[in-house]
């Protein structure tokens, strides 16, 4: 099992990934979207937000905390084995280790940066 910072880690070199693509290509492949990523073997959830700007910071969830638009829900070591190699989102989604909760046009965009 890893720990909450492994897996805060994990999504930071996720949303870096966004950091590092041009600004025409966020603006085409992102909308303002909030994101959570609840960690059931943890009993955490992370925040951040995605847009055409980049990605914000990934950061605790507080109580009372709004439904992000889309969410994810997956134990600690996949969400590490995510962050390490972001190909293995559709794997990981595919055999039920990775729940995704959105609407199907945010699917397809996330599926364009993966």
């Amino acid at each position: 099992m890893a720990t909450a910072e492994q897996c805060q880690a994990a999504l930071e070199s996720l949303t870096a990934r966004i950091s590092e693509m041009s600004a025409a290509d966020r603006a085409d492949k992102l909308v303002d979207r909030t994101l959570s990523c609840k960690v059931t073997d943890l009993g955490v959830t992370f925040l951040t937000r995605l847009g055409p700007d980049g990605a914000g910071p990934v950061r605790l969830a507080q109580d009372g905390a709004g439904a992000a638009q889309v969410r994810f829900t997956a134990d600690s070591d996949t969400v590490v084995a995510i962050g390490k190699d972001p190909g293995s989102f559709a794997r990981a989604w595919l055999t039920g280790r990775l729940k995704v909760q959105g609407s199907v046009l945010d699917l397809l965009r996330l599926r364009k940066l993966m």
